[in-house]
This record gives structure tokens, C-alpha cells and sequence, in this order.
């Protein structure tokens, strides 16, 4: 067997997949896992006839690499990254190149990437997304970090070969210095946290408003993926919508308690956003949305507390099919929405963190491999291409059309939920956060005076340069 070329750290199933997903693109690799049981289990069973390299100890990990160095860490983010840092940074040498590819906090990526340089270890950090099925065949990968030409000449060619395809080519691409990988991995689940939770809100208005059974719900998503809303969670979710369960025959989503979980990363982007003053009005309503999912037993005693003649668990609206088709658009326009937001997120990061991620490429990227590819982004490629220093992706000209087509139906869905009791916090966000954006004055006038009033705090005047304060009599 040759000497293995790259190293992975951490065979929980995304680590396994990647590590065969290398050695399958021509890239013999040693694998290490803090549990040796596991690495045995993995070689035996899933390495039979192939360059998987299993160790013992992380010295002799180390020792079976061929230099310099090029390991791939795919560990649990937070403390067992440093963890694995403290374990290897004795037994490397300078220009030696360690890839974290978890979902770190891109903070402690440009903490450990300066802490690495001090040993001459280019450090990297790299979003990997595309979940198991991905990693195995192709994920989208999102590197930053290094400081190193000679770094990244060393592991491009391995990214290129393992990253999903496109007709765009390799979804991979560097997305700049210091954490901007793992920043615009963070941005990605954040985008994907708003998606899921509009299609969400969806399925809810289709089932329980529009009365539809398990499998018209199939259909309604099967062909919805054949045109605009086309994307790997759509598909996803034609799929789930009437897949039975084994032991029932009945529909297995309804057997599914409502509690959705999460691992963090759409928190971060809330509070980064906070932080950059950038509204994500859509990604926080899913955030939030997930946080009530949480608290089940409390909205069962308020359901019981709070029943109304205006809130039903099933309501067959009339014109079904009608309103079946506004859902569509109002989704597709709330979708505009939410990518709108991530991507005002990114050139936020570009602006304050001199990141320089290309827009263009990252929309690219993100049409193979990772969870929210979709057709959609060849539109957002496509209007950063007309305008590289867009603001706002709802000022391109195809976004801007496709929300004023669809501005009508948006509304009367959203005032239908609404009337009815039915909770669409990401669609009405959307909506909010598109009234807002567009107008020219809003109410915030008022905000500054009840500033100035009760706290000395200025403000602005139309008629004049300068700010201002007055004594309001109080």
C-alpha cells in the first residue's frame, strides 16, 4: 500500500464518508479516531480492498503521513477541536497543513489559525455541507483560512477532485482569509434554517388550510421541484410528504413529534448579524420558529388555554387549488426574501472582516453538494454577474420582477394564515422585511424623537445637515 497522502481525524459517519470519498478520488489516506474500537470497526468493515491506513495512537497517525502533512480534522466543533489541536501540535512541523472541516464558530478558526502560525502550520477552516450522501460523493466545500500560496496549491487539487459537480464545475472555491470558510458555511445553514422552515410553514397551509391528504401533498412538492422551486429540499420533501410508516401504513409524518432540532450554527448567524447590523428577518423568525417547536408542553396546555373559533386544526378553504397555487408564490417570493438576507449577510462580512468571498462563486458552489442547491442560485449567479456590487439581491432586476408577480398572492396568503390562526412567522417576516426594505420613509422618525425626548440622544432633520436636540417641553 503507498504512503497515505492525507490524514482524517474523527470517524463519526461524516468523517468515514469523506475519508472514502478521498481515497476513492486517488488520495491514500491514514484515518484516527480518539476511540480505537471505531477505527477497527471502520477498516474492517467498510475499508476491505482500498489505501484507508488505520492507526492506533496519534503518533503513529502522524508518523504514517507522507510530508508535509495534510490532515483533515472532522471532530465536533468547540472544545474537541482544541482537544485534537493540543494532541497533534507537538508532532508537526512547519509548512504541515491541518483543515478543520466540523462547523466551527469562525472566530475560534482565526483564533486557532494564528495560534498554528506561530509553529508555521498553515491552518485552514472549511465548511463542508451535503450531509453524509455528500460526503461520500461529492459535498460542497467552502476552505478559508491559510496564509500560504504553497498551502493552497497543496490541498486544491484534493478539494477540487472530492467536491460535488456542477454544470458550473467544482462546487468548491476559497472563500478568503482567516474564518471566512466556516463564516460562509455559518451563512449557508442559515439560509437553510429559513428555507426549511418557509417549506414548513407550506406544507402546514397546504395540509391543514387547504385540506390536502398525504398524497396530493406528494404531488403538489413533485411538482413544484419541476420548475422554479426546484432543490434538493423540495425533493426532499415530495419525498417524505406520503412516505409510509412500516408498522402503521399510515403517513410516517404524522407519526413525527414537532419538535425540530439544531446544532447551533443558525443561532450564530443571528447573532453575528446582530452584531453587523444586518437585518435577517426571515432566518431569525426559523430560528425562533425551532426554539418554539421546543417548548411542546407548553403549547399544548396554551392550545387548550387559547382555543378559538378562529384557530382549527383542519380548515378546508375554498378554491382549493387556487390557493395551493398563491402558496407556491408566496413561497418562492419569502425564498427571495431569506437568500437575500444571507448574501446581505455576506458583504456585511465582507465590508467589517475584508473577507473579499466572491458572490458569484459562492452561489456557484452552492448548486452541488450542499442542502439548499436549488435552481435558484443560477439567478443569484446570474445577478452578480450584472451587478458584482449589488446591495441587495432584491434590486436585481429578475428578484425585483419576481416579487412584484408575486407581491398579490404573497399577501392574501399570509392575511389567510393569519386570520385563520395559523403561524407562517418566516413567510410573514419575509413579507415585513420586503414593506420595509422598499419604502422610502418609515416610521423610525418617531423612534428619534422618543430618543431625543427622554434621553438627550439627537437626531437628524430632513431640511438640514447636522444633528439636533430639543427641549420637547416634558
Amino acid at each position: 500500500m503507498p504512503q497515505p497522502v492525507v490524514g482524517l481525524i474523527g470517524l463519526a459517519v461524516m468523517g468515514e464518508n469523506l475519508a472514502l470519498n478521498l481515497e476513492s478520488k486517488d488520495f491514500p489516506i491514514a484515518v484516527f479516531n480518539r476511540t480505537t474500537a471505531k477505527t477497527n470497526e471502520f477498516i474492517a468493515k467498510r475499508c476491505e480492498g482500498r489505501e484507508v491506513v488505520g492507526t492506533q495512537t496519534i503518533e503513529e497517525f502522524v508518523g504514517a503521513l507522507e510530508p508535509p502533512r495534510r490532515i483533515i480534522l472532522m471532530v465536533k466543533a468547540g472544545e474537541a477541536v482544541d482537544q485534537t489541536l493540543a494532541l497533534l501540535r507537538p508532532l508537526l512541523a512547519a509548512g504541515d497543513i491541518v483543515i478543520d472541516g466540523g462547523n466551527s464558530f469562525f472566530k475560534d478558526t482565526e483564533r486557532r489559525e494564528h495560534e498554528l502560525a506561530e509553529s508555521q502550520i498553515q491552518y485552514f477552516g472549511m465548511g463542508v455541507s451535503g450531509g453524509e450522501e455528500g460526503a461520500l460523493n461529492g459535498p460542497s466545500l467552502m476552505p478559508g483560512g491559510g496564509s500560504s500560496k504553497a498551502a493552497w496549491d497543496a490541498i486544491y487539487p484534493m478539494l477540487k477532485a472530492i467536491a460535488a459537480q456542477s454544470d458550473d464545475g467544482a462546487c468548491m472555491a476559497y472563500a478568503g482569509h482567516g474564518g471566512a470558510g466556516h463564516f460562509v458555511k455559518m451563512v449557508h445553514n442559515g439560509i437553510e434554517y429559513g428555507d426549511m422552515q418557509l417549506i414548513a410553514e407550506a406544507y402546514d397551509l397546504l395540509k391543514n388550510a387547504a385540506g390536502l391528504e398525504a398524497d396530493e401533498l406528494h404531488s403538489v412538492f413533485r411538482e413544484w421541484n419541476q420548475h422554479e422551486l426546484q432543490s434538493f429540499l423540495i425533493e426532499i420533501t415530495a419525498h417524505v410528504a406520503n412516505f409510509k410508516d412500516p408498522e402503521t401504513g399510515g403517513p410516517l409524518l404524522d407519526l413525527i413529534q414537532d419538535r425540530a432540532g439544531q446544532k447551533g450554527t443558525g443561532k450564530w448567524v443571528a447573532q453575528v448579524a446582530l452584531d453587523l447590523g444586518v437585518p435577517l428577518a426571515t432566518i431569525n423568525a426559523a430560528v425562533e420558529a425551532r426554539f418554539i417547536s421546543a417548548l411542546k408542553a407548553e403549547r399544548v396546555q396554551a392550545g387548550r388555554y387559547f382555543a378559538s373559533a378562529q384557530q382549527h386544526s383542519s380548515v378546508v378553504l375554498p378554491g382549493g387549488r387556487a390557493f395551493v397555487d398563491q402558496v407556491r408564490q408566496a413561497l418562492y417570493a419569502s425564498k427571495i426574501c431569506s437568500y437575500a438576507q444571507g448574501f446581505a449577510l455576506l458583504s456585511a462580512a465582507q465590508r467589517e472582516f475584508k473577507y473579499q468571498t466572491n458572490l458569484e462563486e459562492t452561489a456557484k458552489i452552492w448548486k452541488g453538494g450542499c442542502i439548499i442547491r436549488a435552481r435558484f442560485l443560477d439567478h443569484i449567479k446570474e445577478a452578480y454577474q450584472r451587478h458584482a456590487e449589488l446591495p441587495n439581491l432584491m434590486m436585481d432586476e429578475f428578484f425585483s420582477e419576481a416579487l412584484l408577480e408575486r407581491e398579490q398572492a404573497w399577501r392574501r396568503v399570509v392575511s389567510t394564515a393569519l386570520t385563520w390562526g395559523f403561524a407562517v412567522p418566516a413567510m410573514t417576516a419575509s413579507l415585513g422585511y420586503f414593506d420595509a426594505y422598499r419604502r422610502e420613509r418609515t416610521p423610525a422618525n418617531l423612534i428619534q424623537a422618543q430618543r431625543d425626548l427622554f434621553g438627550a440622544h439627537t437626531y437628524e432633520r430632513t431640511d438640514r445637515e447636522g444633528s439636533f436636540h430639543t427641549d420637547w417641553g416634558w
